[in-house]
């Protein structure tokens, strides 16, 4: 009996077909649909749809991942909640809960009916497929064959080809069966030699026509598509006739050939996709170390929390890029890299409820230090105990110095209230010594007449004795009326640093010469070296100095307090600047004496 390219391996290979469409479409599913960005409320809505628009053989990977994914949502937020919270949303639940089970049930109902009639089905077939083969035989069994026998044999197999799947267990049987009376219709009838001769003439002509497909299926890029197609081809073979001995086994062994290629690319194809599946498994690993390995311990600002979070919802975003990892890891690498990501995110919450909880106790120090100051005014107002008030008051502000942050929606209308209560008291403060306010004035003139002494101040009468002892007289004399007392310090300012300045230029020539005669002697002791490297460490010194000081006066607030913090930092810059440009004038005696 020829080839007919039916044997029992290519049989199962076509049936297990159907198997491989279930994984593709399962892929494609996968593909199209990310169901761990669902919430359980798309879940439902994705499966139901899915339910109605979809086949049977669609329906089954989609409804095991919706359930998964329902069920790890469900279970996760069943830990997170609190009791009373399970109480209030335990309807709700059960809403979505038995929604879902009503979609499994009406699945499982249509794959059931699926089944029932896709085996009533092939039934149908095989018994339509028996009465072709009991017509096939009569014809074998006609005393004389006419044309109109040839026609009829030709509609039969016409029918044949027409009738869908026969169950699995009688596939081959059958196909035996039909094949054994299609070759004694050709061998042991007495046909006409010529119709017969046409007749495989037309059938070598088919075959080697599938030959020819078959081969050229391997220009398809796609390997997939490719072992579908030469399935089909399969089916097209199996449907012609045989053709003539001297060609059948060579013409066979073509088509044999096409499909063994196709085939083993369609299995390295594959292969290709385990293997990718595989790198993928190890990216994912690698991702899950990273996030596992963040030092969570050590952040203890909210910019470290940050600057942490980006980078993990980076890594989230790059987790997305990655594909499919084989199915046996997919979901133990997946709950991994959830479990990390749970746990900084934890972390996360468990700080910010730390510093929400501080910032909810300074806010409450910071309300009854309000109210402290507000009692303090409401009192002053039949009282004279003018200095223990004005001192309850400083100590207020300096406890509230002391106080750290609020949340910032409290913190301006908690200073202007606290400030209020510290403005009113300054304010009546003011208004009770307005008698002293003529005194004032007389000070005003004390202190201009100084300054025009200052003035006129020789510069070989300068030392730091005498400007020492302006500075003790200009404080002896006390306050000048509030309206001039900023112009007046800023001129007495103006003048003193003007004749500090002149004074320490003299001081620092009369240091630098001093120091170049102290270098003759320690350049004597060979200690040159030495003195330069101290001075150069004091050089850094000064300059970290003066850079730490220049950056703390970003950090005062707008307030009188901050007016005087702010002038003594500036004061100590300037001193520092002063002893800076003297280090380094000794750094360029000493390395002048160095080259000499």
């Amino acid at each position: 009996m020829e080839n007919n390219g039916t044997t029992a391996p290519i049989e199962e290979q076509i049936q297990q077909q159907e198997v491989v469409d279930t994984i593709e479409s399962s892929n494609n599913e996968q593909t199209a649909q990310d169901f761990s960005e669902m919430t359980k409320e798309e879940l439902i809505a994705y499966l139901s749809e899915s339910i109605q628009e979809k086949s049977v053989n669609q329906l089954r990977p989609i409804v095991e991942q919706v359930k998964t994914a329902f069920y790890k949502i469900h279970n996760l937020e069943a830990k997170s909640k609190e009791a009373d919270e399970e109480a209030n949303a335990e309807e709700t639940e059960d809403v979505l809960e038995n929604r879902l089970k009503e979609l499994i049930a009406l699945y499982r109902s249509k794959r059931d009916q699926f089944i029932i009639s896709s085996e009533n089905e092939k039934e149908a077939n095989y018994k339509a497929k028996l009465e072709i083969i009991e017509e096939l035989k009569k014809l074998t069994e006609t005393t004389e064959i006419e044309h109109s026998t040839f026609t009829k044999f030709r509609e039969l197999q016409a029918r044949w080809k027409e009738i869908g799947l026969v169950p699995q267990a009688v596939v081959n049987d059958i196909w035996e069966t039909y094949n054994h009376y299609t070759e004694i219709f050709y061998n042991y009838i007495k046909i006409n030699k010529e119709l017969r001769d046409f007749d495989l003439k037309k059938n070598l002509e088919a075959k080697t026509d599938l030959c020819e497909r078959a081969e050229k299926l391997f220009e398809d890029p796609s390997a997939v598509n490719s072992f579908h197609d030469l399935q089909k081809l399969h089916d097209e073979w199996r449907e012609i006739g045989p053709v003539a001995s001297e060609y059948k086994d060579a013409l066979w062994e073509r088509f044999k050939e096409a499909s063994s290629r196709i085939n083993k690319r369609h299995q390295e194809h594959f292969d290709k996709i385990k293997e990718e599946q595989l790198e993928n498994l190890r990216l994912k690993t690698e991702i899950c170390e990273k996030v596992e390995q963040l030092p969570i311990d050590s952040y203890s600002t909210h910019k470290d929390w940050d600057d942490a979070s980006n980078a993990v919802l980076d890594i989230q975003k790059l987790w997305k890029t990655i594909g499919f990892t084989p199915k046996k890891d997919n979901t133990a690498i997946y709950e991994r890299f959830r479990a990390a990501c749970d746990k900084f995110f934890e972390a996360k919450h468990n700080f910010t409820d730390k510093i929400k909880k501080e910032l909810d106790s300074n806010l409450q120090a910071k309300i009854e230090i309000c109210k402290e100051a507000e009692a303090i005014v409401a009192a002053i107002t039949s009282s004279t105990e003018w200095k223990k008030a004005t001192d309850d008051l400083m100590n207020l502000q300096k406890k509230w110095k002391e106080i750290g942050p609020t949340a910032r929606k409290y913190n301006e209308s908690t200073w202007q209230r606290f400030r209020a209560s510290c403005d009113k008291f300054f304010e009546a403060k003011s208004e009770h010594f307005k008698e002293y306010e003529n005194q004032f004035v007389k000070h005003l003139e004390e202190k201009k007449q100084l300054l025009s002494e200052l003035k006129e101040t020789a510069s070989e009468n300068l030392s730091f004795e005498f400007l020492k002892q302006i500075q003790e007289k200009w404080t002896a004399i006390g306050f000048v009326p509030m309206k001039e007392k900023e112009a007046i310090q800023k001129e007495f300012k103006e003048i003193m640093d003007s004749l500090y300045k002149t004074l320490k230029g003299s001081e620092s020539e009369r240091r630098a010469e001093g120091f170049r005669k102290k270098i003759a002697s320690i350049k004597q002791n060979g200690r040159l070296n030495s003195e330069h490297d101290k001075l150069v460490q004091k050089m850094k010194q000064l300059e970290s100095q003066i850079t730490t000081l220049e950056n703390n006066i970003g950090f005062f607030g707008n307030s009188k307090k901050a007016e005087t913090l702010i002038k003594d930092v500036k004061t100590k810059i300037e001193n520092a600047k002063n002893e800076l440009h003297e280090v380094i004038q000794k750094i360029k005696i000493i390395e002048s004496e160095s080259n000499e």
